[in-house]
């Protein structure tokens, strides 16, 4: 097939190129057996620069009309034609230039297969089957007859299920809200992509913990914004990291976890509490307060949130019943001041048409129960002698390759192995011994820690995952030191 440009038309011509090549496969002139001309051989026979080629050539490829294949050529893609002749879209590209960005990797294997026979997962941040009220709710489904309008809810979620969450949170955490302050959300995850997608802009900077389940999530990155780290120790982020960072940089939020945080375990400080609500009623920030976890301390002192002490509205709380009732039910809530819900409450319309009536309503009866309270006791219990069986496991497994924190509460132990490793190689090789755990490089930027959710199996399975861990931490073809 010849090509021709015309340099007498407005249109570019490197325009001129990709039609006339479009056409040439639409009309079966150009064959997908033979290559198309080679950008610096097109480019000399048409006298055009070769960079005009070249973009002509990268606009082909983009919508998948054409492939290159190193040290073969360009060639017509064969996979654009379906039996009719029809074009087929180049999803392999739209999966590619998607702007949400998808999590990584690894993150993807473990969620995949954690789930096979036989592996005992220590890996996944939720709550084990037995520790998850089904009894509870079968009896308030057989007591309590459904009648709900089952059309669209209150923009803001259930009426009532926000009065309940109104009394509870007053109840259990000081905290004094309005209903009309809340918003229902599915799960805290979807409360943290409200907040971004709706209050933030690219090119902002946020704040988040060193490490932190927030640092896995690829949602900052897919939105344009800038994270700077805090570095955690064990009591929390220290307030002098945040002051070093306002100065340097123009924070538009911070993201914290202040009680038995993800993955530490760690509790901040009261101290640290008071000073860092003065920095941010200083320099005029708001906190991003993510609490799945005040209510497991295992010694039933609930201490005060930073919601509960901020008197300037500058913290947005956001909690759950994921992690202390069902991960499942997907309920989760964001309280803040009336018009920054109203705003997040339209993204949500916008993505859902706002929440589940059914979970709703089950939730309410549930959290509304005298039942809650026996369940979160109990789960306490539960929760605490899982710690101990993970602590005990490893203490007499691990002797002194492993030193770790003991948390007070929630349902995970960060460790750090006492030896250079491999993180992600250890993690195969544990996998292939039956156990997954979290490498800490998908939480945190420090090298040579691992987590452990303790909350997910039982004694058992946890003294059997951590005898597997050892063994590929030990065993791993040499690349480990033996003890």
């Amino acid at each position: 097939m010849q090509f021709m440009l015309d340099r007498s038309i407005k249109k570019p011509m490197y325009r001129q190129l990709v039609e006339q090549i479009e056409n040439g496969i639409i009309s079966g002139d150009l064959s997908p057996d033979q290559p198309l001309p080679s950008e610096r051989e097109l480019a000399k026979k048409l006298q055009i620069n070769r960079s005009t080629v070249v973009t002509a050539y990268d606009e082909l490829e983009a919508v998948g009309l054409i492939v290159r294949r190193i040290g073969s050529g360009t060639y017509i893609n064969t996979d654009i034609w379906g039996l009719t002749h029809k074009r087929v879209p180049n999803w392999g590209r739209y999966v590619e230039d998607g702007s949400f960005l998808p999590n990584l990797p690894l993150v993807q294997k473990l969620r995949n297969e954690t789930e096979q026979e036989g592996m005992v997962n220590l890996s996944s941040g939720e709550l084990a089957v037995d520790l998850l009220p089904n009894v509870q709710f079968a009896k308030i489904l057989k007591e309590n007859a459904f009648d709900e309008h089952l059309g669209y809810d209150h923009p803001l979620g259930d009426a009532g299920l926000r009065e309940t969450i109104c009394k509870h949170v007053k109840t259990y955490k000081n905290m004094v809200v309005e209903s009309d302050s809340i918003l229902i959300t599915s799960g805290a995850q979807q409360a943290i992509h409200l907040i971004v997608q709706c209050l933030l802009k690219p090119g902002d900077t946020v704040a988040i913990e060193d490490p932190s389940y927030a640092f896995s999530l690829p949602i900052f990155q897919s939105f344009g914004v800038k994270t700077l780290l805090l570095p955690v120790d064990q009591h929390g982020v220290n307030p002098d990291d945040i002051e070093a960072l306002q100065r340097k940089h123009r924070i538009r939020m911070i993201f914290l976890n202040p009680d038995y945080q993800n993955p530490t375990g760690t509790k901040m400080s009261l101290e640290r509490r008071k000073r860092i609500l003065e920095l941010s009623s200083k320099h005029g920030f708001p906190i991003i307060e993510d609490d799945p976890y005040n209510l497991t301390s295992f010694d039933g002192h609930i201490g005060p949130t930073l919601k509960s002490m901020d008197d300037n509205e500058n913290v947005l709380y956001i909690s759950s019943l994921s992690k202390v009732v069902a991960s499942g039910l997907r309920i989760g809530w964001i309280i803040g001041p009336k018009k920054v819900i109203e705003r997040l409450s339209d993204g949500k319309q916008q993505i859902d048409f706002g929440h589940s009536v059914f979970p709703q309503w089950i939730a309410n009866q549930f959290l509304d129960s005298p039942q809650f309270d026996k369940h979160i006791l109990d789960l306490r219990i539960q929760l605490r002698e899982r710690r101990d069986a993970i602590i005990l496991a490893l203490d007499s497994l691990s002797k002194d390759e492993v030193t770790y924190l003991v948390p007070q509460g929630g349902i995970h132990l960060w460790c750090k192995i006492n030896h250079e490793i491999d993180e992600y190689k250890l993690l195969e090789e544990s996998m292939k011994k039956g156990v997954s755990f979290v490498p800490g490089r998908i939480m945190g930027s420090k090298n040579g820690y691992v987590r452990f959710t303790y909350g997910r199996g039982n004694e058992a399975t946890i003294k059997e995952g951590i005898s597997r861990f050892v063994y590929a931490l030990r065993n791993n073809g040499g690349m480990f030191e033996d003890v």
